[in-house]
């Protein structure tokens, strides 16, 4: 199996008729870190003809486009030129990832949709709870925001080559259980799903290689990833007291969250 191959994912579907509806607004795609905000986007992308991705985090260099008193129309124009591809409504999906490293990027969205409608606008990022509280106005009516988050039950099974089984359990009911032999398929595809969650990059390592220990392995990595980039919001809150409540979630996990618990 190619290494990256996608798997399909619910929003997919919601992307879709996002593209098709008339006046539509700004998308922002939000949700935590590596839940594929990014690659939805990209597997999204090959419908249009062309594809610009402006990741600011990656590209400091066009920070400045949006500090200026530019247009959207003439900015989209600068990223063009930079890119050197064409950016052109109804054939261009332009992304801007990390939007949240960029404040002035994320309090323009707006006027893209003010002046530039006719243009396939996707933002995507993280924590951006924490932006848009620092930018005067975040657009309210002019901005959709469309959550992503990981893995459902379903779109793990599908990602095994199970979609038959969704169908199966999809329709059952009281009257028509599933058969036996498929009930226990479905509480043992539970079960693993359960042990692996719903990270993106642990799912396609266990469908690609069938081992859990390889997908732990990659668990752990992103936990580590995570814990390193609790300093980023230190000025907000103590990175101390962010892994005490990150290293309760887990233990309070059978029952109802209680902050006060977080550092016990």
């Amino acid at each position: 199996m190619n290494e990256n191959t996608y798997f399909s994912r619910t929003i997919d579907g919601e992307l879709l008729s996002w593209s098709k509806t008339p006046n539509r607004k700004t998308l922002l795609l939000r949700g935590a870190r590596q839940v594929g905000k990014s690659s939805v986007v990209k597997n999204f992308a090959k419908s249009f003809q062309y594809y610009v991705e402006v990741n600011f985090d990656d590209r400091k260099d066009v920070h400045t486009f949006f500090e200026q008193s530019f247009t959207p129309q003439e900015i989209c124009d600068q990223l063009s030129f930079l890119f050197r591809i064409p950016i052109i409504p109804g054939e261009t999906l332009l992304f801007f990832d990390e939007i949240q490293q960029c404040l002035p990027a994320l309090s323009k969205l707006r006027y893209f949709y003010e002046q530039y409608p006719q243009l396939h606008l996707i933002a995507a990022g993280s924590l951006l709870e924490f932006a848009i509280k620092e930018i005067p106005s975040f657009g309210v009516g002019r901005i959709r925001s469309l959550f992503l988050f990981p893995f459902s039950f379903e779109e793990f099974l599908r990602a095994l080559g199970d979609g038959l089984l969704v169908d199966a359990y999809r329709k059952a009911t009281p009257q028509k259980p599933l058969q036996e032999a498929i009930h226990n398929l479905l509480i043992y595809r539970l079960k693993t799903f359960l042990i692996i969650g719903g990270m993106p990059e642990a799912v396609s390592e266990y469908v690609k290689k069938q081992d859990m220990l390889h997908s732990q392995i990659v668990l752990n990595d992103i936990i580590i990833s995570l814990k390193n980039d609790f300093a980023k919001y230190k000025k907000r809150i103590p990175a101390l007291r962010i892994n005490e409540v990150f290293e309760s979630v887990a233990r309070q996990a059978e029952g109802k969250f209680i902050y006060e618990k977080a550092a016990t």
